[in-house]
């Protein structure tokens, strides 16, 4: 209860501070400060030590589970917020109501960890996606952010559309919308169940951009401000996948050899089609959209597993992925060309920055030692342990395999290239060695995964 009701509070306090404070630099310290804030709150209550008590009526409860996402996500933002934070007042005059919907939408990312009930489930998802469709749209004078916010409205509104039907289904088979009261239905579902269960499952691929439900993706992240794109792709993905795995281990997980099949054929697109089309991008934005596609695939694995591996996997994956990327997009809004030959020479001009990225894009491509590494190898091990269609693993790996080729790409042009012009735009030290701590970072989860999924057992 603390991260939802102090993130829609700080909200509303960035707004106003956007009225009273004349420089708006001063904003981002203001988000930095209320980040910290609903950190140490959520911290309190995951601990048992503080918490605000509501009766939800059963519509909520946290979990260590869902505590345990909303600190990652929390620390996420944070990292956002000191990489990116200035990149922030750059995209429009209306920096504080751009903070204050990502603070709203911190709100829906709470709500979506701990719902209960699939009214809850569908409330934080608006929240989370109406905030987006603005911040999509929010560089006016660019007709790609235009096209992208348009987009990512009716695609989004289509997903709700067919989520509602899905609840309805399922309300009218069963007669609730508790999620322990559709897991204790008796029985084979029927098929007003079964009819729910699949346009929940649609509904949701949507929002997690999953094929072949991806198609918005790679205009929408591509139009949208990069620093806009950087948080679409990781916290808010994160959580989608958050509610995802709650919403099917919880409410359908009786029944989960009747709809794992359709996972499995939903994670193999996801990651064949992910991984191919980023090969072929010639724009780094661009790959990083479809690669976002692929590692949605490898995230769906959970879904397809759904045993403890799978939810110690997927917690280890949200937190790997999503600081790795919004180090990856913290570098490439400084970038003056999108290109991968915009990347030529960086190591020589700022061999921080490049040595930094590089173990961003190691970690991203599972490399050893790295987050990212481990993050895959739980995943892998997951669905290896439910002993079936063994041919969706061997499709993970070969896709592993081939993501290595557009993310070493990068590392070619930053090391073995050559540019005579300035590729970057000049960053202060301080952004240097913010970039450094995430690194390292990462390095950490990845030689000790066990500090991270020890918290799982408190």
């Amino acid at each position: 209860m603390n991260a939802i009701i102090l993130s829609a509070v700080w909200g509303i306090v960035m707004m106003y501070s956007g009225i009273f404070l004349k420089q708006q630099s001063t904003l981002k310290y203001i988000a930095i400060a209320g980040t910290l804030v609903l950190i140490i709150a959520n911290w309190l209550e995951f601990a048992g030590i503080l918490y605000i008590p509501i009766d939800t009526k059963g519509l909520s409860s946290n979990s260590t589970f869902g505590l345990l996402f909303n600190t990652i996500a929390l620390v996420s933002t944070l990292v956002y917020f000191l990489l990116s934070g200035s990149d922030i007042e750059k995209v429009n005059h209306n920096t504080a109501e751009y903070f204050a919907l990502i603070f709203f939408i911190l709100s829906g990312v709470a709500i979506i960890s701990a719902f209960q009930s699939l009214l809850m489930l569908f409330i934080g998802i608006e929240i989370i996606s109406i905030p987006l469709y603005i911040l999509a749209g929010s560089d006016k004078r660019n007709l790609k952010s235009n096209e992208a916010s348009l987009k990512y409205f009716l695609m989004g509104a289509f997903s709700t559309g067919l989520m509602l039907m899905g609840i309805a289904f399922l309300y009218g088979a069963t007669g609730t919308f508790s999620i322990a009261g559709l897991n204790a239905g008796l029985g084979e579902p029927t098929v007003l169940m079964t009819l729910g269960i699949v346009l929940l499952m649609v509904a949701m691929s949507f929002k997690a951009s999953a094929a072949p439900f991806h198609f918005w993706t790679p205009d929408v992240y591509d139009g949208s401000p990069t620093v806009f794109t950087s948080f679409m792709a990781t916290i808010v993905k994160s959580a989608v996948f958050i509610a995802f795995f709650r919403l099917f281990d919880g409410a359908f997980g009786k029944f989960h050899p009747q709809w794992q099949l359709m996972v499995a054929i939903i994670t193999a697109l996801t990651l064949i089609i992910g991984n191919i089309t980023a090969v072929f991008q010639q724009s780094v934005k661009r790959m990083l959209s479809y690669s976002s596609i692929a590692q949605a695939g490898f995230m769906m694995l959970s879904l397809f597993a759904l045993n403890n591996t799978a939810k110690e996997g997927l917690l280890l994956y949200v937190s790997a992925y999503s600081i790795a990327t919004i180090g990856i997009f913290a570098i490439l809004v400084k970038m003056k060309d999108y290109t991968f030959e915009g990347f030529n020479g960086l190591a020589k001009q700022e061999p921080l920055i490049a040595l930094a990225l590089t173990i961003f894009l190691l970690s991203l491509a599972g490399i050893p030692l790295t987050a990212g590494f481990f993050s895959k190898y739980f995943l892998l091990a997951a669905a290896i342990k439910t002993k079936t269609m063994f041919w969706l693993i061997i499709v993970a790996v070969v896709c592993a395999a081939i993501s290595i080729s557009y993310y070493f790409r990068i590392i070619q042009a930053v090391y073995f290239k050559e540019s005579e012009e300035p590729v970057i735009v000049p960053v202060s030290n301080n952004f240097k060695v913010m970039l450094l701590i995430t690194a390292v970072l990462i390095l950490i989860i990845g030689f000790k995964p066990s500090l991270l999924l020890s918290l799982l057992s408190l």
